[in-house]
């Protein structure tokens, strides 16, 4: 007679079982014989095996779900990403008021501030809650990731195309990196260009100096002068999103113009009254020299809004072109969230800039869909449309002789 026990243990391998019970029903006939008490014990035993082996799993699943929970890190966040009457004491006599309607209505109650510049003059055209606008600014996150972008491509380390290793067996070129925001791919390029290359470009591009010209109240953002140190992340982290380096939504709003332009950093400048707007004059900080840079990144800045972290703009608005970044990150319980892109129309271009500041609610792609829903507004109220032509006093005169 078989032994029990030796069959069972027999049986508890995975996909014996089934073997030996196949045999069984096709030899019954033969001289396998049992006891009733027998086959009830081995029923009990084939039964029991799999509920065992199951309890077992679950008790080391559970087991393992603990241990993840324990490891697990759970940011808490201290800021409130909704706010009230944050328009209360802006100045604007001098505002657009199209585009400050459209930059009031798409923040909405979000805890933030939103900048509109004429790329082609540095005029703002609008800037709700300007005392964020104008504060110290904060951690730029990922839209430091341009300033970078643009600083690699200049030195020559890569070009559009070039792939860069991310690890885990993948690489990427710049155009995914910008509209994926990889951070390891900018970790890399900040490690071949180190810091006195990443610190010159960034202050080449306003980062570490006032972006206005003469506006009340400006502050000034702060670019560090000694690198990160290693174990905090080093240049590496200083270009995946801007760690250590504080950026104004001033100081975003003219680099991205300059992208817009072709290379021209203008001042920007905020008129306060419709006599500053009538007599207004653009002023150049510098030329810089990314012409030929520019169209290499721009693919990047249009991927992150058609496919990228940056889609949510399309929500809103899919009708002319959008360009742009977003950055997500967060220091001592305040989450930040970035959205600097710009309209690219036949009829002309702008740039804005939303700048949100709060709690887990806060993040970029919720900046870049408020984005969309300014643009929205804009585009309903023919912002984007053919403007009619306007003569000089001259030329008025000249008509109606």
């Amino acid at each position: 007679m078989i032994s029990v026990v030796a069959l069972a243990m027999v049986l508890s391998l995975p996909g014996v079982a089934a073997t030996v019970t196949n045999h069984y029903s096709k030899t019954k006939s033969q001289t396998i014989t049992e006891s009733a008490r027998t086959k009830k014990k081995m029923s009990q035993t084939r039964h029991s095996r799999p509920v065992a082996t199951t309890a077992h799993h679950a008790t080391v699943h559970r087991a393992s779900l603990r241990t993840k929970r324990r490891h697990y890190y759970y940011e808490r966040f201290v800021g409130n990403s909704y706010a009230d009457n944050q328009t209360a004491g802006d100045v604007v006599g001098g505002e657009d008021p199209v585009v400050r309607q459209a930059a009031i209505d798409a923040l909405g109650n979000m805890n933030g501030t939103v900048v509109a510049v004429d790329p082609n003059s540095g005029r703002i055209l609008a800037m709700v809650n300007q005392g964020l606008a104008l504060s110290e600014g904060a951690t730029p996150c990922s839209t430091i990731k341009l300033s970078v972008a643009l600083s690699a491509l200049s030195e020559g380390i890569i070009t559009e195309d070039t792939k860069v290793n991310v690890g885990g067996g993948w690489k990427l070129n710049l155009t995914e990196a910008l509209a994926h925001s990889n951070n390891a791919y900018f970790e890399a390029l900040g490690r071949q260009l180190g810091f006195e290359k990443v610190s010159y470009y960034a202050h080449q591009f306003g980062l570490g100096e006032l972006a206005g010209y003469n506006i009340p109240g400006e502050h000034l953002g702060t670019y560090p002068t000694e690198v990160l140190p290693e174990n905090e992340g080093g240049v590496g982290k200083m270009c995946s999103f801007g760690e250590s380096v504080n950026m104004t939504p001033l100081q975003l709003a003219a680099m991205v113009s300059a992208i817009a332009n072709g290379g021209t950093l203008y001042y920007l400048q905020h008129p306060e009254t419709p006599e500053e707007v009538a007599s207004f004059q653009p002023r150049v900080k510098r030329h810089l020299d990314i012409e030929a840079q520019i169209p290499e990144i721009l693919n990047g800045m249009a991927g992150a809004v058609r496919y990228g972290t940056a889609r949510s703009v399309r929500y809103s608005f899919n009708e002319e072109e959008i360009l742009g970044k977003t950055g997500t990150c967060s220091r001592d319980g305040i989450r930040f969230g970035w959205f600097a892109s710009y309209a690219n129309t036949q009829y002309g271009k702008i740039v804005t800039v939303i700048f949100l500041h709060g709690g887990r609610a806060t993040f970029g792609p919720k900046a870049a869909e408020l984005s969309g829903h300014f643009y929205r507004e804009l585009y309903d109220h023919d912002f984007f449309a053919a403007k009619p032509a306007v003569m000089d006093r001259g030329s008025a005169l000249g008509a109606s002789q």
